[in-house]
Order: C-alpha cells, then structure tokens, then sequence
C-alpha cells in the first residue's frame, strides 16, 4: 500500500469542515462520535449497530449516499465484472459494503471495487488495508464535485490505477486513469478494463438498461401487449 498521505487542513468552524470533506451536506456528517475523533471502531460500529454506511474521513464519519437506483446500476457492474472474472481469474470484486483503509484514518467505500488476487491480504479482515486496482463510483444527488475531486486524488495516491464515475442522470461514465487524465463515455460507447482488466469490454448502453429496467407489470406477459 502506497504511504501518500494528504495534509489535514485546519478546522476552526463548520464551515471549515464542510469544505475540508468536499462542501458535503451536513446532514451526512454524524456527530457521535464528535468529528474529529472518530475511529475505525466507529466505523464498524455504525454498521453494525446502526446500519449505516459512513466512510471516515480526518477523523470524522460520512454518511455513504447510496439509494435504490444507484445499488441497481453498481449490481450492473458487479455482474458484468463477476462474468468476466470467471473466464480470468483476476482478482476479486466487493460491493457497497467493502470498506478499505487507502491510508491511516481514511476509510473510503468504493460503489464497486476490484483488487488483484496478488495485493489482497491474505487476513483482510473487515477493513483491509488496500486500495483497490479498479474504484467505481455511482454519483448520488449529494455527492459535490468537490467530493469527488478528493476521493479521485485520494484514490490515485494511495495505489489505485483506475476509476469509473457513473452517473445516473446523464447516463455517462467517466473514466479517470489519473487524477488529471479522464475520458466521457456515454451510451453510444463501451467501456474497457485498460490495464486493470485487460479484455473486459462493457457497453455503456446495455448498463444503463440493466440498472433502469422495470420489466412487465405484474398479471400481464409480453404476448398481450
């Protein structure tokens, strides 16, 4: 694991830490522990005790936006990268669950994440200290550019060589092979593993008709119509 870490900026005011943590609603920021001294512990705890998703960030817990819409789209991803995985046996696929420890005190939660069989740890325990090869992120309505502009850097210093930007409302995703260096696909193109998952070719189209379809309502059959 890569040892890149990122200066803590000074916090003297709410205000200071919502910009610290990328402008995020507040709403998102739990307030037990107090910011500022939460821990991994925590972390586990929320989970566990509360059901709650919450990345940790300088000591501080966020709340993971995940809704309905973006789990169907990151399940897409999933099943597209389970399939080619059992063809080459790569590495390993987590869900919206799989939380990593990139550095000391920052736990982030990819959407979606792929690790290569020869860096996952063999005791990974509930938060492996790794940052994945592939991180996929599904855009929620509270998710700020300036967010995701931290987790993109975030990800990149700490090992990771490439990472998906999904958004729902505009049916694009944008592939970022470093912070600085990004490419917008939208449904009339397909999206590759590169490097990562040398083969992998997904349609940017079939995802988004897999994460938006509502099938037929119930009582009728496609005869009927």
């Amino acid at each position: 694991m890569s040892l890149a870490t990122i200066a803590a900026p000074t916090i003297e005011t709410l205000a200071d830490l919502l910009e610290s943590l990328g402008d995020i609603p507040p709403r998102r920021i739990r307030m037990q522990p107090l910011p500022g001294t939460a821990t991994e512990a925590d972390v586990l705890a929320a989970h566990a005790v509360d059901k709650r998703l919450c990345e940790l960030v300088d000591g501080v817990l966020v709340e993971k936006p995940m809704g309905y819409e973006e789990s169907r789209l990151a399940s897409a991803i999933i099943h597209a990268l389970i399939e080619f995985l059992s063809l080459h046996d790569l590495g390993t696929v987590a869900g919206e669950a799989g939380m990593m420890r990139l550095m000391e005190g920052l736990v982030r939660i990819p959407d979606v994440s792929f690790v290569r069989w020869e860096r996952l740890p063999e005791k990974a325990g509930p938060i492996p200290p790794i940052s994945p090869d592939l991180a996929v992120e599904v855009l929620s309505e509270s998710n700020t550019p300036k967010e995701m502009e931290r987790k993109l850097r975030e990800y990149f210093e700490n090992g990771t060589q490439l990472v998906w930007y999904l958004d729902l409302k505009l049916r694009t995703v944008t592939v970022y092979t470093s912070p600085d260096q990004c490419t917008v696909l939208d449904e009339s193109d397909t999206l590759d593993g590169g490097r990562v998952l040398p083969g992998l070719v997904i349609p940017v189209r079939a995802l988004s008709e897999r994460a938006s379809r509502r099938g037929l309502a119930p009582g009728t059959d496609s005869a009927s119509s």
